[in-house]
């Protein structure tokens, strides 16, 4: 019945009828509903959809949206978000005028589960796994050997308010989560606005990501895990207010590994009076590396990384932390760690180790500072703003 009834919503949309209009084309945008599993190719002409539960895009299927697209959903109404299985497809043609924006009804972060995203590309997870399984209560096996994985090209495209938990209520969702994520993956020009857990999250694979906004998510700006090792990054932008934890949360499941990922142009800005998602936590620095992760960023704005004071005592924020002596032993050590060309403001303390068990010295030439860095060159345009705001503070 489901896919029934997905079918007359989508033939309904398509045969909506077109008059003048002042955007898009001219073209008026047409209305309809999104839900269940899709399993026929699809395109969503110029409109504007409600996306009702958590919908399911079936392996060797093609759903295209099409610019200035607003997809909204309905926390009140249970538990949504849009899933790409592995061998499904996502297609999505925003523009810099016209991005194709996913939204809730609320506007409170953390009402939905955004887009979810899996591949078969290679991973590295707890004790050397190939293979794991997801943990954002679809419970979908993620991990293989394509590493030129496609799940689709995501262009200019806007997620607000996501990190809904699902399913059984403990398990967390970001606003864009790639499972095993390959290389023939696009993804460009991203924002990530408002939500409740990461901005961005990798769980292993080979993709890379250009031109993102991290803006108030309450977790971290940027996370990954399971040997995420995607190498054409370029201009990733955070801005954390009100509640953030890392600008990026950096880790490798344990496993000492010798590759790493590689983002260039890289801002992370933390606002006066932003406080860790969770009282009291120590979670308030730019880069945080543990469980041996590690990775070459250059080119790399830090600013506002300080302290932060609660019930009268006062934790130190830094640009890097070290939190574990494996991380430090194997990675900083060995210039596996390279941060470059890093200019760095409003931070008090520069590098920093979790615990006074060790003491962390880069190697010459891979923690490297330069007043005349510039980070990220983000372009500005409707993609980049927020009723009519930009997001680059």
């Amino acid at each position: 019945m489901k896919k029934f009834l997905l079918g007359l919503t989508i033939i309904s949309a398509m045969f909506t009828s077109c008059s003048d209009d002042d955007s898009n084309g001219g073209k008026k945008p047409v209305e309809g509903q999104i839900e269940g599993v899709i399993s026929a190719d699809q395109t969503f002409a110029y409109g504007n959809y409600t996306l009702k539960g958590i919908v399911k895009i079936k392996s060797g299927v093609t759903v295209t949206f099409d610019a200035g697209s607003t997809i909204t959903c309905d926390k009140g109404k249970g538990d949504n978000a849009l899933v790409v299985l592995n061998g499904g497809k996502l297609i999505i043609n925003g523009t810099a005028s016209e991005p194709v924006v996913f939204t809730e009804v609320s506007k409170v972060p953390g009402s939905w589960g955004g887009i979810i995203m899996y591949g078969d590309a290679p991973i590295k997870a707890i004790g050397g796994a190939t293979t794991a399984t997801s943990e954002d209560g679809n419970n979908q096996s993620y991990g293989g050997t394509n590493a030129a994985h496609n799940g689709g090209s995501l262009k200019y495209v806007r997620v607000e308010y996501a990190g809904a938990k699902l399913a059984d209520g403990t398990k967390e969702n970001n606003a864009f989560t790639f499972y095993s994520i390959g290389s023939g993956t696009t993804l460009d020009h991203l924002v990530a606005y408002k939500g409740a857990d990461d901005g961005y999250e990798f769980f292993g694979g080979t993709v890379s990501a250009t031109n993102l906004i991290s803006y108030g998510n309450y977790d971290d700006a940027f996370d990954w895990q399971d040997g995420w090792q995607g190498q054409n990054n370029s201009n990733w932008y955070a801005y954390q207010e009100v509640k953030g934890n890392f600008g990026m949360e950096i880790e490798a499941s344990g496993n000492n590994n010798t590759y790493g990922p590689k983002v260039t142009n890289v801002t992370l800005k933390r606002a006066t009076g932003t406080s860790p998602e969770i009282a009291g936590a120590i979670e308030i620095d730019a880069f945080q590396f543990k469980k041996e992760g590690n990775g070459d960023f250059s080119n790399v704005i830090i600013d506002g990384y300080g302290t932060y004071t609660e019930a009268g005592k006062t934790y130190q924020g830094a640009a890097i932390k070290i939190q574990d002596t494996p991380t430090n032993t194997d990675q900083v050590n060995s210039s596996r760690i390279k941060i470059t060309k890093a200019k760095i403001s409003n931070t008090a303390v520069e590098i920093l180790a979790a615990d006074a068990t060790f003491t962390v010295a880069f190697p010459t030439g891979t923690f490297t500072k330069d007043a005349a860095a510039t980070g990220a060159s983000v372009d500005g345009g409707n993609w980049s703003s927020v009723g009519g705001v930009s997001l680059i503070k």
